[in-house]
């Protein structure tokens, strides 16, 4: 019995029972690539191609076959945006790559009040953008479309962000430290962490996980706490309702499965989504932060249309 191997100008029959060890050195030393091409790469990627970008980055897909691979840092790949297309491709402040790195190399550009020099660092949700030498700050949110955008905040609250409380725990002498005051167990210091991979020792005992705080980043001290609990207001930042906002009207519980939020917008529109989902903005109907346009209010295709023809049509009233 014979079984046929090929390579790329070559047909070789080989009997069946000569052992796989055989063959496998047969087809190093038969085979025309070299055989280091077939192993893949080791260590981290280090490439993105455009079309497998997130589509929130709103890269022109003809614009070239990569797109800037956001390093390692506070947010996943998918929930944020380098800064190089923030500078280059939402600002306009650059054309290039090369200009974006000039920028950040000169020390101007300051993400939660710290200086990045690094091109791909990953700004993410609630994250504070600034550029002192123009006196703009900006705050990364969601717009109703669950596209990321800049928007444009006060020098007041360019100051503090929100963030989301993702643990709860009390850590040991190696992992957080230890009260010197306190032996044992009593010792452990309680912390907390975020959702932009912040630690904060001493919390409030008050504070739960899902809640939200008003951290304020020059001081470092948090302002402010908003609990998880029905009735008060929230976005969403992943799923298929990401950037909407509404206040929440019940929690559904489920064992062995995800727990689903209920939440109502403004204007009375209903709809449901998973508890890790939800990010709480706000004590009752009233945000703690400004909001990007629409408020998160998502509309329609029709209504959007209907909105672009009487803009298209104002400036022709007035001619």
């Amino acid at each position: 019995m014979y079984f046929l191997l090929f390579s790329s100008n070559r047909l070789f029959c080989v009997p069946f029972l000569i052992p796989s060890f055989f063959i496998c050195l047969f087809l190093l030393f038969v085979h025309d690539r070299p055989f280091h091409a077939c192993c893949q790469a080791r260590g981290p990627k280090k490439h993105m191609k455009r079309l497998a970008a997130p589509h929130h980055w709103m890269l022109s897909k003809m614009g070239g076959v990569y797109a800037p691979r956001p390093s390692t840092g506070p947010h996943k790949l998918r929930e944020c945006v380098p800064l190089v297309v923030l500078l280059r491709n939402r600002l306009k402040y650059a054309l290039t790559r090369r200009e974006v790195i000039m920028i950040v190399m000169q020390r101007l550009v300051k993400i939660d009040g710290k200086v990045r020099t690094d091109a791909n660092y990953p700004a993410g949700f609630m994250d504070v953008f600034q550029i002192e030498r123009t006196n703009e700050s900006f705050r990364l949110l969601y717009d109703s479309k669950g596209r990321f955008v800049l928007h444009r905040v006060s020098k007041e609250e360019a100051n503090v962000k929100l963030l989301r409380i993702k643990s709860k725990a009390v850590g040991g002498k190696a992992m957080i430290g230890k009260n010197p005051f306190l032996n044992g167990r009593a010792g452990s210091i309680p912390y907390i962490t975020t959702h932009d991979g912040r630690t904060i020792r001493y919390p409030d005992p008050n504070i739960n996980i899902h809640d939200t705080v008003k951290f304020d980043f020059v001081e470092n001290k948090i302002i402010e706490t908003y609990k998880f609990v029905p009735g008060n207001l929230a976005m969403i930042i992943r799923g298929n309702n990401v950037g909407r906002v509404g206040t929440i009207v019940s929690h559904e519980h489920h064992q062995a499965s995800y727990d689903i939020i209920h939440l109502k917008d403004t204007r009375g529109n209903e709809f449901s989504t998973r508890l890790q989902n939800v990010f709480i903005i706000g004590n009752g109907n009233t945000a703690s932060i400004s909001l990007p346009k629409n408020k998160g209010v998502r509309i329609s295709v029709i209504e959007e249309r209907e909105k672009r023809l009487e803009k298209a049509a104002a400036p022709a009233k007035k001619a």
